[in-house]
């Protein structure tokens, strides 16, 4: 069958060269997004009651723009000023970069990883007697604590956000030819808000292996996936299959 709509469970991207507008130029199709998934801050009161004080943390672990933002959000609720001296554990440039929304960046100690938190994990060594914080949502990755445990450093774990599902019900008539997920969130979500959905007709594309897991152990039936060897991103793995059966 021939793919004329899809949805993609994220925000829209705010790039003007977004890789999904020539995914809709080149193959005419109808691309909307909606995320299944949203984050909603915790309350100072909650972080506290975790058992932190951010006097007590000389270095910052940010893995996300959403760590950046619900850190310095609690900071300001908590009426703590952020000291000149605190070190900043950046897991990318990206997430470097949007720290500027903070700080005066040619002013601050800020240590940047390439793109995954492994890649970060050299720099955190380095300044090994630190006190560390990772500021994190309530659904974490065990492979970054695991890490963190292995160096032997003085960490703790603030969960200063948690990831809610959506209230998707308005979709609940509308169909599309694809849809696309990122993470197992993603899954869950459209299961929690359809219980009684049936696949049928539509195609799933999913990204990375967790989200694959998720959506095979919940029955669904996969088209689409990356990343792969030859298509390392979404829009290609999409771009690839939708030439293919659309030329039928």
């Amino acid at each position: 069958m021939k793919v004329k709509t899809i949805l993609v469970s994220q925000p829209e991207p705010k790039m003007e060269n977004s890789p999904y507008l020539r995914l809709i130029e080149k193959e005419k199709v109808k691309v909307d997004f909606r995320p299944f998934i949203h984050v909603e801050g915790v309350d100072a009161k909650s972080v506290r009651q975790q058992k932190i004080d951010l006097n007590d943390y000389t270095a910052i672990i940010l893995t996300s723009r959403n760590s950046v933002d619900h850190f310095f959000r609690i900071a300001e609720e908590m009426r703590f000023k952020v000291p000149d001296t605190m070190k900043y554990f950046c897991q990318s440039e990206a997430v470097a970069y949007y720290l500027q929304k903070y700080v005066v960046y040619r002013k601050r100690k800020i240590y940047v990883g390439k793109r995954t938190f492994n890649e970060l994990i050299p720099l955190i060594k380095k300044y090994k007697d630190e006190k560390f914080l990772l500021p994190s949502s309530d659904v974490l990755k065990t492979t970054i604590p695991n890490a963190l445990d292995d160096l032997g450093i003085n960490w703790t774990r603030g969960i200063f956000y948690k990831t809610v599902i959506s209230d998707l019900s308005d979709l609940r008539n509308v169909y599309y030819d694809i849809l696309v997920f990122f993470s197992p969130s993603g899954i869950e979500s459209l299961l929690k808000n359809f219980p009684d959905f049936e696949q049928n007709n539509t195609r799933i594309a999913v990204f990375g292996n967790s989200t694959m897991k998720t959506a095979t152990d919940a029955g669904l039936r996969i088209d689409i996936k990356a990343p792969t060897p030859e298509t390392p991103s979404m829009t290609m793995a999409l771009q690839k299959y939708i030439t293919n059966v659309n030329k039928k």
